[in-house]
């Protein structure tokens, strides 16, 4: 089954220049639409008043980290279903274990490329 490129994608970050880069790639690979948050609080929100057919976050961030988010993500019946990748610059073992007991589906270490991006993407959508 082929990715629906039209579904709406959210980026969660407070680093606004990550945003436009993940964004860029996210076009690249074709998603036309893509949405930003700068925190977990607003992506939550966000969540709530839209379908999003994916998720992409930071783990770290002020007020609400990648992780909690994800964990409210999970704990709402309408938003537990959404495919989530996280997005950190640490590898630490302790962290991608936290992150998958929470149901994370995917995650990628920083710095990354575009093919690694996809290649993320399509281990937890399926092909393009």
């Amino acid at each position: 089954m082929a990715v629906d490129m039209n579904m709406n994608v959210l980026i969660v970050d407070d680093y606004k220049t990550m945003l436009r880069i993940v964004g860029n790639l996210l076009k690249q690979l074709g998603f036309k639409n893509v949405f930003e948050a700068t925190d977990g609080g607003t992506a939550l929100t966000m969540m709530r008043e839209k379908e999003y057919g994916l998720v992409i976050s930071d783990w770290n961030m002020e007020s609400m980290t990648g992780l909690q988010l994800l964990k409210e993500v999970r704990a709402d019946p309408k938003l537990k279903a959404v495919p989530f990748i996280m997005v950190t610059a640490e590898s630490k073992t302790e962290n991608v274990i936290a992150a998958k007991q929470a149901g994370v589906n995917n995650y990628i270490v920083k710095p990354f490329n575009a093919e690694t991006l996809k290649q993320k993407i399509i281990s937890v959508l399926g092909a393009f």
